[in-house]
């Protein structure tokens, strides 16, 4: 089997190992070999990426435009065959999939557009005769260190942003799930970029983002990933002898408040949708049910007999609603939880169980508990998979509350058809976005997407807010 190797200065790079990718629907399917980079790799990307930043620092914004909107341009153009590798080596449905690969896509687009929008400011001097001009410059080499749940959208939206203001990029994607960014790298390296400018350096985050946190080349790192990883990284940035700038997505524990006026059809839907899909393999998934006591009966029986429609299956099937786990270490996780959760004293009212289909995969049914106190585990620690507490509640109050008592901040929704409680809610949620009758785990990638706490840390991701990590601010003064 031929191995998909890492890309370095311009061309594909031989790797002393490599892994297999495998197919969490089918166990007995192997998506490819990837080759594993070692540290000398990681240290000649970036070597490569800091040669060619002077010049790609000073390339013009057209030509930038015209680069990543041929990525755009080819990544939609192939859509469907790369949301089947993503669907076939994550786990998520093809239309998932397909999905996830349109966005990235538009990502390039818009940032395309970015590439000609950057702007810079004049300002009157508080002293005569001096002209003041604020520009904004590319940081230099960034390091990119993205998750396996979206393993095309994320780093689309780290790497798009990157170029566009004029960085150069050493990408490590999740090892888990290689493939999706190995396609994009395949793109970006026939969009005519100059050599260096994108560098993909695939394998283990001891080998490789150990080089890419240390390494004093390296002017800024933005990851999504765990709360855990996050903070080691943070600490490295701040303690290296060259400081970094940092930008960090680590997780959530979203509360999905339900209100006694709700309509009961959409809040059963927003509370599927945002829990349980893509295997509730998201940092914006609700986990978190907050029901008020009117409509708590209701809702649990209307989520009830949804989750018995959802069919669990293979990712690439027809007709599945919900895919498997993404390995054998996560699924162990989500059993495990499972468990504790019923030692703590809430009840698993449906699901929870290992399924076994056609294929061997990593399949588990959806897990409804109910009777649960937002002090449990199962409501306090991000499990990362199809399994949601519900809290019940006396009021909107109660529910505020409760659903600001955590320690992550990304996401938060409300299901109300009051006016006054969701301005309430929208004004007073701690959580950087907040949905009110829709989802939790959909978001838009024209604007800004981050959270508070232990969620986020630094600058925000997408739209054009990225501005903000990607850039640094020059102030110049000259004598008019």
């Amino acid at each position: 089997m031929t191995v998909h190797q890492n890309f370095i200065g311009g061309a594909w790079t031989p790797a002393g190992n490599a892994a297999p990718n495998i197919n969490p629907s089918d166990v007995a399917d192997v998506v490819g070999e990837y080759a594993r980079a070692s540290r000398a790799d990681a240290q000649a990307a970036i070597a490569a990426a800091k040669a060619a930043f002077p010049a790609w620092a000073r390339s013009s914004p057209h030509e930038r435009y015209e680069i990543l909107k041929r990525i755009s341009d080819e990544i939609l153009a192939r859509r469907e065959e790369l949301g089947r590798l993503l669907s076939r080596e994550e786990g998520k449905t093809l239309a998932d999939g397909i999905g996830e690969v349109t966005r990235a896509g538009q990502v390039f687009g818009y940032f395309a557009g970015e590439a000609v929008r950057v702007a810079g400011e004049k300002f009157a001097s508080t002293r005569p005769g001096i002209e003041v001009d604020v520009t904004r410059e590319p940081v230099g080499v960034v390091a990119l260190i993205t998750p396996w749940n979206f393993p095309i959208a994320i780093p689309a939206w780290k790497i798009a942003p990157a170029l566009a203001y004029g960085n150069c990029v050493v990408i490590k994607p999740a090892d888990l799930v290689p493939g999706s960014a190995w396609a994009l790298a395949d793109i970006i390296a026939r969009s005519g970029l100059p050599k260096g400018v994108f560098n993909l350096v695939m394998g283990r985050g001891s080998e490789v983002g150990e080089v890419l946190l240390s390494h004093d080349d390296v002017a800024a790192i933005s990851f999504t990933g765990s709360v855990a990883t996050g903070r080691k990284i943070a600490q490295a940035a701040v303690t290296a002898p060259v400081m970094k700038k940092v930008q960090m997505e680590m997780g959530g524990k979203s509360p999905l408040v339900v209100l006694d006026d709700a309509d009961l059809a959409v809040a059963v839907e927003c509370a599927a949708n945002g829990a349980f899909y893509q295997t509730g393999q998201r940092c914006t998934a609700s986990t978190r049910l907050v029901v008020t006591e009117g409509i708590h009966d209701r809702f649990v029986a209307g989520l009830t007999e949804r989750l018995k429609a959802l069919v669990v299956d293979d990712a690439l099937k027809p007709g599945t609603h919900v895919g498997p786990v993404v390995d054998q270490a996560q699924l162990d996780q989500d059993l495990r939880y499972i468990e504790i959760g019923k030692r703590e004293g809430a009840r698993l009212h449906w699901g929870g169980e290992r399924l076994n289909r056609d294929k061997q995969g990593f399949y588990l049914q959806p897990a409804l508990f109910v009777d649960c106190r937002n002090d449990m585990q199962i409501a306090r620690e991000e499990i990362f998979g199809p399994v949601a507490a519900v809290i019940r509640v006396k009021d909107y109050d109660e529910a505020l509350s409760v659903a600001n008592d955590t320690t992550f901040g990304l996401s938060s929704g409300i299901c109300t058809t009051s006016l006054k409680y969701a301005t309430h809610f929208k004004r007073n949620s701690d959580a950087g976005m907040v949905n009110v009758n829709l989802p939790t785990a959909g978001v838009d990638y024209h604007v800004p997407f981050g959270g508070r706490k232990g969620s986020s840390y630094g600058p925000r991701e997408q739209g054009h807010y990225a501005i903000e990590f990607f850039t640094t601010v020059k102030t110049s003064y000259t004598l008019a």
